[in-house]
């Protein structure tokens, strides 16, 4: 550890430039994948509940290009707390350490930031909750409404506001479903994983057999495992758009009681 607090400590300079550089990269590469992903589903759900026999990939990727950056800078803005959170944490752990140099007051006192952040952390999960929710409509208001960044964001805190109730025990059902989805997906794992480890341990490492066939068994099972989360992810999205549709423009079919409430 002394080693590499000493290395960073020579290159700071070039560290934190190499590492703000690859984190700015992988982030828009994955902020683009999940954009354009986010607004097919939206295009695709619309499209299937309008009546859509068939739904074409090509036609929903080349259709979701043109909302990309308005979807960009909605999710930059709604990314804006966590990432302050997490270059603040950076900043004083790391930091710390290596201003520290072995100084144990000062070791201590970065020790004891750690109850403050992690009570940041408690209070940013709520809000986070609330704005995620608030933004999961204003997506739909881009896509669905062609609107703009900020007057999405408006739309999307009066249909939250407007329907309070209803989006939060949607959003709690979703959770749960996702949550329990997510933990059933994970299983797998945990069974190709524990009993290879323990036999590897009681053995005392003299065969390497196990843990390859750990590896491959995993590397088999990890495209399954891709693909449920994508059917999740799919159906959790699909949802929220139908909930917004459903709340926003009634069908035409709904009971009177219904229309005359919604107006």
């Amino acid at each position: 550890m002394t080693y590499w607090l000493q290395a960073i400590e020579q290159n700071l300079t070039t560290v934190i430039i190499v590492a703000v550089a690859l984190f700015i990269v992988i982030w828009f590469v994955a902020i683009f994948l999940k954009s354009i992903g986010k607004i097919g589903l939206i295009r695709g759900t619309a499209q299937a509940d309008g009546g859509a026999e068939s739904l074409v990939f090509g036609e929903l990727f080349s259709g979701s290009v043109p909302y990309f950056w308005r979807m960009f800078g909605l999710n930059f803005i709604l990314s804006a707390p966590a990432l302050i959170f997490v270059m603040a944490v950076f900043v004083i752990l790391f930091g710390g350490l290596i201003a520290s140099r072995g100084n144990a007051s000062a070791l201590i006192g970065v020790i004891g930031m750690m109850p403050v952040l992690f009570a940041c952390l408690c209070l940013l999960v709520p809000v986070m909750f609330v704005l995620g929710t608030i933004f999961r409509q204003a997506e739909n208001a881009i896509v669905l409404e062609e609107m703009g960044v900020l007057p999405a964001i408006t739309r999307g805190w009066e249909v939250f506001k407007a329907n309070l109730g209803p989006i939060i025990l949607m959003a709690i059902i979703l959770g749960v479903i996702g949550f329990v989805a997510g933990i059933i997906i994970t299983i797998p794992f945990f069974v190709i994983v524990i009993p290879v480890m323990l036999a590897y341990a009681v053995s005392g490492g003299g065969s390497n057999a196990s843990l390859i066939l750990m590896s491959v068994c995993a590397c088999i099972f990890l495209p399954v495992a891709l693909a449920a989360q994508g059917i999740i992810i799919a159906y959790v999205e699909s949802a929220w758009t139908l909930t917004y549709i459903r709340l926003t423009k009634p069908q035409e079919n709904a009971p009177v009681f219904v229309k005359e409430n919604a107006s």
